[in-house]
């Protein structure tokens, strides 16, 4: 085949279209029926602290970016970048993106941002995440960078979610944690003893039941820990959740005596302002 023969026949090959800022999908998994997690390549000039988030999204019908923002569930030192989201059937965005498989592309825009940083606490002993529904990405990266336990003596993870099935996420990482090789040799063998897990369900039944707001109200969650409650000379806290969420644990953090902290004035405790589940 001659030079010009080929080029001819490699014009014809229809091209596959490529997004703006396009990353690659190279994982996917379906932890139950509205909730899924996904890895994408990371684009080598992005540089984030763990905690914070992105743009994320597709192309919709209208020809026009669709992007919302997601926080980066996986840690600052990875390779890839992970995202945790909820599928909703009528959502612009996500009723297209639960359908995503490994290879195919999503648009992501590398400006990350956020307040649930270790940059915008006051230094501390025992550091608190508060999180409801897929709110627990942003801890999922904290929970793996190797900061979070050289700042640290004890860290504090409470999950609210309605079903039990919808842990799975956070159950897994955690597990995943205690096994890891490279986290072991980043931060140290013990490191994982000062993870405090407290999952709880609201609809199903399970283990521990109720909402963490009244389990604080009540005394319960200190009591079941064997822990002093929440003290502003030495707590820290990070919330993210749904926006009445968000303003309940506001307002019991600040009852303690916490404030609320930016990366401009670090104060005992944040609240990612931009999610909700």
């Amino acid at each position: 085949m001659t030079e010009t023969a080929v080029t001819e026949q490699q014009t014809n090959v229809p091209k596959v279209p490529t997004l703006p800022n396009a990353e690659t999908i190279t994982d996917v998994k379906h932890w139950t029926d509205r909730l899924f997690s996904f890895r994408v390549t990371r684009p080598a000039s992005l540089r984030f602290r763990s905690g914070e988030f992105v743009m994320i999204g597709l192309m919709g019908d209208n020809g026009k970016p669709l992007l919302r923002a997601y926080s980066i569930a996986s840690p600052s030192w990875d390779e890839e970048l992970e995202f945790y989201s909820i599928k909703v059937p009528d959502g612009p965005l996500t009723s297209k993106l639960q359908h995503i498989q490994v290879g195919d592309q999503i648009i992501l825009r590398p400006k990350p941002v956020g307040t649930l940083v270790h940059d915008a606490l006051l230094p501390g002993k025992r550091l608190w995440f508060f999180a409801t529904g897929t709110g627990f990405a942003p801890f999922a990266s904290l929970l793996r960078e190797p900061q979070t336990y050289e700042d640290y003596d004890e860290v504090v993870i409470t999950h609210t979610c309605r079903e039990v099935g919808e842990l799975a996420y956070g159950a897994q990482l955690i597990e995943d944690i205690k096994n890891d090789e490279l986290l072991h040799e980043l931060i140290g063998p013990d490191f994982h003893k000062k993870i405090r897990y407290y999952p709880t369900t609201t609809r199903e039944e399970s283990p521990k039941m109720g909402r963490i707001t009244d389990l604080m109200r009540s005394g319960e969650v200190f009591a079941d820990l064997g822990i002093d409650p929440i003290n502003p000379e030495s707590d820290r806290a990070m919330v993210c959740g749904n926006l009445a969420f968000n303003l309940e644990i506001k307002e019991l953090l600040e009852g303690y005596g916490l404030e609320e902290g930016a990366n401009s004035a670090p104060k005992q405790y944040v609240v990612e302002k931009a999610f909700v589940d």
